[in-house]
């Protein structure tokens, strides 16, 4: 019989060595949560060491992931490829034990957190992947989907606001496969939490739809597996498990306060810990009847072979549900997708509409939704706004039981409404390119994206295909006024390393961008679309607007034979530079149009593909309705732009107040060129 006290100590043991040997860390939690550990990793998680990428594993994510030498400490101890070298080398450049727990460098590591709040939420992206996945592909006597997604969260996931946002859309959407195990024990970094945290939690979760298992033991390892064993019979809620533990369990002196929070105990307080836990090994040594007891190799393989039976047997039935099934959790796109893309470009080009950017990608998302069906769309309470919707994706329902609604034609609804939840989208959608299964896309103003720009950023950290539609993106959107007028919005989005921002001058850019972005297998984008009409513009060529920027007008398409300057133009602005090229013909002024609508892409480019589209030694002129600053280095003459704050008006009233005429444009350009 496995001695669950010391498979806890281990985790207690390696936590504080670690931390020490670092001299930084947070050996307070790992040291709380150990016996929770030992319940859930112990008895309950399914999972294979060997195989950590197995589809029907269940999910764990460490919320408060400062508390990250509780999750290396399991995943060495359980069989993981993660060797005592490593935990040795936490914190240290290049190893697979970072501060904070990231997907993609430690095997088993589910997703990157460390910004508090956003664990929770990415679980509840998960566990809605894992629903919405078992509705879609599993049949009577075939339940290949069917697993949990389990949480560690604390006082401080809590607190943070998406949390709100995250555990409210968990009790809509009855993830009853969903279990949180709370680690609370009273106390952040400045001490004891309740002088400002008075919220009842289990009441609070209550009121969201949510089980709850109040006031466990969270040091008493058997009565944590009760609790987890009750909730995994919840029928239609999400269940929080309330843990009442102590931080820095086992350390005479520390635990219980905010000195065994974040950082290390010391030699002499480590000495003393280890006399009261009863541990007698040298640092970084575990007892080998401890990694017995620990051992997960061997379950896990049994599980997985058990699967693979049970999924060979859904192959033999459901063949093609089998072949899908496969290719989804993947990530691979259908065979076809290029010859889609292709038809929906030239589509876009041939009809050359006046819309509303967003609107075009609304058109492009018709095509690719009915050809994508891993495609999941949504809002934050903007669809008719934002355009997201389509024929293809109804709105996601759940019923009373918590089975999910099916269409007429056994469809499952595939455009979620996240209610004004924008940082909350954000993240589940994370969670949900995390779980696999679906590429994930979602809605709001573009001068809301500053409530999800962490999560933007943790996706692009992660490298996850999320797309992002941002509506309203300018001035353009009017009597609003500056509240919703984004001016800082695109520069600052195209400052986060990883992410690609477009934004489309037209339907077939438009429609390219999105064809790009959902090519991006490790890669996250922003949609940036206008509220106005845009004015089509006629192409040549289509091929170069997937390289980020392209020459869309010469002087000679003007009457002009020389090139005097370039204007450099993004979305709707594009045709207030095509108009200004006219202007300066009349002038005996020739300049070359370039639509840029991804910086981020164009950037990547080679110097010969760069040269051929800004021509050295030839004066250039930017033009967006928005801050400068990045401009400049493209090496501009000169910007039509906007660096103060916007106004309450009619657009066009707005775009002569603030210069963007196509005259404007032209007498800028000129007096660039007076000057070079």
């Amino acid at each position: 019989m496995a001695n669950t006290q010391q498979m806890a100590n281990a985790i207690r043991a390696l936590a504080m060595d670690a931390v020490q040997q670092a001299n930084s860390g947070h050996p307070g939690a790992p040291m709380g949560m150990a016996d929770m550990a030992v319940a859930l990793w112990g008895d309950h998680l399914q999972h294979n060491p060997s195989n950590p990428h197995w589809a029907n594993r269940d999910r764990f994510v460490l919320s408060n992931g400062h508390g990250s030498m509780l999750i290396y400490s399991v995943l060495h101890l359980t069989g993981y490829k993660l060797p005592i070298d490593e935990l040795k080398k936490f914190r240290t450049l290049h190893s697979k034990t970072a501060g904070h727990p990231e997907v993609g460098v430690t095997p088993g590591v589910e997703t990157t957190t460390g910004p508090l709040g956003q664990g929770i939420t990415n679980a509840v992206g998960m566990a809605l992947a894992e629903k919405m996945l078992a509705a879609e592909f599993n049949q009577a006597g075939h339940a290949i989907v069917n697993h949990h997604t389990y949480v560690f969260l604390g006082d401080g996931c809590l607190m943070e606001g998406i949390s709100h946002e995250a555990v409210a859309l968990a009790g809509a959407w009855k993830l009853n496969k969903l279990i949180a195990l709370y680690d609370d024990n009273g106390i952040s970094i400045d001490g004891q939490v309740a002088p400002w945290f008075i919220d009842n939690t289990p009441q609070r979760f209550a009121a969201c739809g949510w089980n709850v298992i109040d006031a466990v033991d969270g040091h008493d390892a058997a009565a944590v597996s009760k609790a987890i064993a009750a909730a995994k019979h919840s029928a239609d809620k999400p269940t929080l498990i309330v843990c009442k533990t102590a931080i820095g369990k086992g350390s005479p002196n520390r635990a219980g306060t905010s000195k065994a929070h974040g950082e290390p105990l010391g030699a002499e307080e480590i000495k003393l810990t280890r006399e009261a836990l009863g541990w007698t090994a040298e640092p970084f040594k575990i007892p080998k009847e401890v990694y017995a007891d620990w051992d997960a190799k061997a379950a896990g393989k049994a599980r997985e072979a058990e699967w693979n039976t049970a999924f060979a047997a859904y192959k033999a039935a459901f063949p093609a549900q089998a072949k899908e099934f496969v290719r989804r959790m993947k990530g691979d796109l259908p065979k076809n997708f290029n010859q889609v893309a292709f038809d929906a470009v030239v589509a876009a080009h041939t009809k050359g509409e006046t819309v509303a950017s967003r609107k075009a990608s609304q058109l492009a998302l018709e095509a690719f939704t009915a050809a994508l069906p891993e495609m999941l769309g949504g809002s934050a309470d903007l669809t008719g706004s934002n355009l997201t919707n389509t024929k293809s994706t109804p709105a996601f329902r759940v019923d009373l039981a918590g089975d999910v609604v099916k269409t007429a034609e056994g469809q499952i609804g595939r455009h979620i409404n996240y209610g004004v939840r924008e940082f909350g989208m954000a993240a589940i959608m994370n969670g949900v390119a995390l779980h696999g299964g679906y590429i994930p896309y979602g809605g709001t103003f573009l001068t809301f994206s500053d409530y999800s720009r962490n999560a933007i950023r943790m996706a692009a950290l992660m490298k996850q295909r999320v797309i992002h539609v941002f509506t309203h993106d300018s001035i353009g959107l009017g009597e609003d006024g500056p509240t919703h007028q984004s001016i800082e919005h695109a520069a600052s989005l195209r400052l986060i390393p990883g992410l690609d921002v477009w934004r489309p001058a037209d339907t077939a850019e438009t429609t390219v961008a999105w064809a790009v972005a959902l090519q991006n297998a490790n890669r996250p984008s922003a949609l940036l679309l206008s509220r106005q009409n845009l004015t089509y513009s006629p192409k040549s060529d289509l091929g170069d607007i997937s390289r980020g920027a392209y020459v869309l007008a010469e002087p000679s398409e003007v009457g002009i034979k020389k090139t005097h300057g370039v204007i450099i133009a993004t979305g709707s602005e594009v045709q207030l530079a095509m108009a200004a090229q006219k202007l300066l013909a009349e002038r005996k002024i020739g300049v070359r149009v370039v639509s840029m609508p991804s910086t981020n892409v164009f950037d990547r480019q080679d110097s010969e593909y760069k040269q051929s589209v800004l021509p050295a030694g030839i004066p250039r002129v930017a033009v967006e309705m928005g801050s400068t600053d990045g401009w400049w280095k493209y090496g501009c003459a000169a910007v039509v732009g906007i660096d103060t704050y916007g106004e309450s008006a009619p657009a066009p009233v707005l775009f002569k107040h603030f210069g963007f005429t196509a005259e404007n444009v032209a007498d800028t350009v000129h007096a660039a060129l007076l000057k070079a």
